[in-house]
């Protein structure tokens, strides 16, 4: 199928093109206007970029355009080379300029065929010594000055700013590369795009690679892992190339509204302490959208500077976020005005943004009173761009979850109540002593004054609403009632009046004081009503270990350290678990003692929490009492585990030992009775018959017997490997004594790291999977291959057969302890030897894990660590 051969491409909108350091000018004095280049880019070798770059040369050729083949690499690839000689097809070959002899495009000679396009494949790539330029891509340009349209190819592994990512990823370090701008200055890049797993399964179809290099390239480069990173890197590079087309679409058409293409976060700095904890967080969310590092495109931070304060210097807390944003991939703003919520929203917009990170406000209670605050601004303006308020060390510091059981307000605003209680009433009474106010009655002014009261009590409370009911009453008596000016009254209706303005006001502050009472209340039975059912679900569910529990008592009542403390049996104390600085050791030295059982007590350091609270400690302390329990009981459940498992092992091993121990056995008895009988007749090609039967039976029982006491050695825990540097050059033949050569080839480079293993425990562990690769590779099959590569910190040996294979759902049974497949006869092995395989792996810090084999079979792949001798030992992976 075509799709299988080009892959899937997806194609980039054209872009602005701009200058770029490096690259040559145009031939001639004559101006001629710069051509388009097209690229095709891939994320490996044989997704198609050739085949699609001529391809496209075919159908502009069929509409007419004047186009030549400069360089085209087909590499043995038949469906290539059809497209280049029109083999199949009614076609004429495509036109080409002859190559160089060392297989560089020919400049002068496409200069002077003059064609209106020219393919061009393989742009990195580097030009013969002696040749016209250094590097291909610099042909390409003289081309493209010339005015001669290009279509070229490109790997993303050659593109230079990833050639670091692409190393670690595989391993292999690209020599040939080419400066990112050369390829983003492209008038069209289209992806030639393709899974890892039809990737691999063209390899091992041989449609990429000649049949000797399959198995080296999919056990190396071309791993599904590694296949699968390069895909990744190249479809963020490419979304990176769409997003700028996006950004200059959006500018030319006044574009406001978000487009959510992809995610974009700007964090809010104001040069605070908690800067540092939003970069972290907003870089979170940054990777989490790119699956990745955040890159300077997708986090952004903004800090709003006022226009009357442009010349101030910005604090060095600010200095210090913008080096750790520029560690974290990202970019820093600054922007002017005076509205902040509409600075930073405008900011947002301006750059597509779809998040905001902010930090919890810093403001003291009472400041409130002057607005909303920033945060909530920006929240209820920011239309479709999600807000993300994040709490900080600044924020709440010392106070507790829960509100205290008291009718006190906060500071401030008892401040703000007295103020109001001592100024609001003298500011009515002048108000009615207003010429335009003359005409109101005493009863109208009594409202004002009981008004006044009203609203003292809303903000400060009982005792400063109590103030301004009296206050309120003399101002009153003195300026409002006759006689004025004197505190007396001349009538009774007056005195009535007073007595139930000031009745009326007393009420009013004890009403607001018990709906103060209330409401704190109701609060506090909320957060405690939470906080139970809180720690109800946890109980039932098992999630809060025991450390969380403590870091939830110190965050829920504010204190500085919450310890659990043990009595041991001689009237001692000791710290079991804590959390937070200086814990006690002693009961003396807490601040609240809460007991847990008869030998265990949390003990609070920081304050003295109320006397409401000692019900949630104590629901928290029998909350602790169970998860010890629980942990008592998984303690035991294991242990009960372990007993069943070791169990199960003896039963298997009777069960060995009653069969697959005495077929050896019983094979060795019946060879050695027939040698001693005297009343048979044995030539010497019995005998020898005879010996080579007991011969393979001792081995065979020897290995058996040699798994037990290996599996023995683990359940046991008394595998002590004795690690040093080894050479995989070394082991593998000493694993293959025994095997014949013909079943079995080994591929294991010289220059390899060394590993650091046990060199026993290894041989051991290759020889099980080897032999088990033997048994199960199918007669007049390939044989068993056996390959090494590095990748990283890490050396991968793996053991290919080709042989029925393993479901993926059965991959991790067959390393269990005395697993054998279901077609395995009786009397060659009792299953112990990948599981044996596996444990001495793990023993020595490495894994031993199962793949499939492409084309059919199973792949044993151990993962062994790298010799470094220490910090500064010289690595040896290129």
């Amino acid at each position: 199928m075509r799709q299988e051969a080009e892959g899937n491409r997806q194609e980039v909108p054209p872009e602005s093109r701009h200058s770029s350091e490096g690259i040559p000018a145009a031939h001639g004095g004559e101006h001629v206007k710069r051509a388009r280049l097209r690229i095709y880019l891939g994320a490996a070798p044989g997704v198609g970029k050739t085949y699609a770059a001529l391809s496209e040369a075919r159908r502009r050729r069929g509409r007419g355009t004047d186009i030549v083949v400069g360089v085209a690499a087909s590499h043995g690839r038949q469906r290539v080379q059809e497209l280049l000689d029109g083999t199949g097809t009614a076609e004429q070959p495509l036109p080409a300029v002859a190559e160089t002899t060392e297989g560089d495009l020919d400049v002068e000679a496409v200069l002077a065929r003059r064609p209106r396009v020219a393919v061009v494949d393989e742009l990195a790539r580097t030009n013969a010594a002696g040749a016209r330029n250094t590097k291909r891509w610099q042909d390409v340009e003289e081309l493209l000055e010339a005015g001669i349209e290009v279509i070229s190819t490109v790997n993303i592994q050659h593109l230079t700013s990833l050639n670091d990512v692409v190393e670690q990823i595989t391993g292999v370090r690209e020599t040939s590369t080419i400066p990112d701008e050369v390829v983003r200055r492209a008038d069209q890049i289209e992806l030639c795009d393709m899974s890892p797993q039809s990737l691999r399964r063209r390899m091992s179809h041989g449609n990429i690679y000649p049949e000797e290099r399959v198995d080296a390239a999919l056990s190396s480069y071309f791993r599904e892992g590694n296949l699968a990173a390069l895909r990744e890197l190249a479809l963020l590079w490419v979304a990176d190339r769409v997003d700028e087309g996006i950004a200059r679409y959006r500018g030319e058409h006044k574009i406001r509204e978000t487009w959510e293409a992809r995610e974009r976060v700007v964090v809010a700095l104001t040069g605070g302490p908690e800067g540092k904890t939003l970069l972290r967080r907003a870089a979170r969310i940054a990777a989490r959208s790119r699956g990745g590092q955040p890159q300077p495109s997708n986090l952004m931070a903004v800090h709003v500077v006022s226009s009357r304060h442009l010349s101030r210097n910005r604090s060095g807390a600010l200095s210090r976020q913008r080096q750790l944003l520029a560690q974290l991939g990202g970019t820093y703003h600054q922007v002017v005005g005076d509205d902040v919520p509409a600075a930073l929203l405008e900011f947002a917009r301006g750059v597509n943004a779809t998040q905001i990170v902010l930090g919890s406000s810093r403001r003291r209670p009472w400041q409130y009173v002057l607005g909303p605050g920033v945060g909530a601004t920006v929240a209820r303006e920011s239309g479709d761009i999600d807000v993300h308020i994040v709490t900080h060390e600044e924020v709440g510091r010392g106070r507790g979850m829960l509100p205290p059981l008291s009718t006190n307000l906060g500071r401030g605003r008892r401040a703000w109540g007295w103020t109001a209680a001592l100024c609001l009433p003298p500011l009515v009474a002048a108000a009615l002593h207003l010429p335009v106010l003359d005409h109101l009655n005493t009863t109208t002014g009594m409202l004002a004054f009981l008004f006044t009261t009203v609203g003292v009590a809303l903000v400060g409370g009982s005792w400063p609403a109590l103030a301004s009911t009296v206050w309120s009453v003399l101002l009153f008596n003195v300026l409002l009632l006759p006689p004025l000016y004197r505190l007396s009254v001349a009538r009774v209706d007056a005195v009535v009046a007073l007595v139930a303005f000031l009745t009326v006001g007393v009420a009013i502050a004890l009403v607001v004081d018990v709906a103060n009472r209330r409401s704190v209340q109701a609060a506090r039975a909320r957060a405690e009503s939470s906080t139970l059912s809180l720690l109800a679900g946890s109980v039932l569910s098992g999630q809060e270990p025991l450390a969380a529990l403590l870091r939830r008592i110190r965050e829920t009542f504010g204190q500085r350290s919450v310890a659990l403390i043990g009595q041991r049996d001689d009237g001692s104390w000791e710290l079991v678990d804590h959390k937070g600085e200086g814990p006690c050791r002693f009961p003396e030295d807490a601040d609240a003692l809460v007991s847990v059982s008869d030998t265990l007590a949390l003990a609070l350091r920081g304050h003295t929490p109320p006397a409401a609270d000692r019900r949630i400690l104590g629901a928290f302390a029998t909350h602790i009492g169970i998860a010890l329990e629980q942990q008592r009981l998984a303690s035991d459940a294991a242990e009960a585990k372990r007993q069943a498992a070791g169990n199960k092992i003896r039963t298997a091993l009777l069960a060995a030992v009653s069969h697959d121990l005495r077929t050896p056995l019983t094979s060795i008895k019946a060879s050695v009775s027939s040698l001693r009988a005297v009343d048979i007749a044995l030539d010497e090609s019995d005998r020898a018959e005879l010996l080579e039967n007991i011969e393979e039976s001792t081995d065979r029982l020897n290995g058996l017997v040699g798994n037990l006491l290996d599996m023995s050695r683990l359940q046991t825990d008394t595998v002590r490997p004795n690690l040093r540097a080894v050479g995989l050059e070394e082991v593998v033949p000493a694993a293959l004594i025994g095997l014949s050569e013909h079943t079995v080839t080994v591929d294991v480079a010289d220059h390899l790291p060394r590993v650091r293993a046990d060199v026993g425990l290894l041989e051991r562990a290759v020889a099980n999977v080897v032999q088990n690769a033997t048994r199960h590779n199918p007669p007049g099959a390939r044989p068993v291959r056996i390959a090494a590569s590095s990748l990283g910190a890490t050396v991968e040996l793996r053991v290919v057969d080709h042989g029925p294979g393993v479901p993926e759902e059965s991959r991790e049974r067959i390393f269990e302890a005395f697993r054998r497949s279901d077609d395995a006869p009786r009397g060659t092995g009792i299953g112990l030897g990948l599981a044996v395989a596996r444990g001495f792996a793990e023993a020595m810090g490495g894994t031993l894990s199962a793949e499939d084999t492409p084309g059919g079979g199973l792949t044993m792949v151990f993962t062994l660590p790298s010799w470094t001798a220490g910090p500064a030992a010289e690595a040896e992976v290129e």
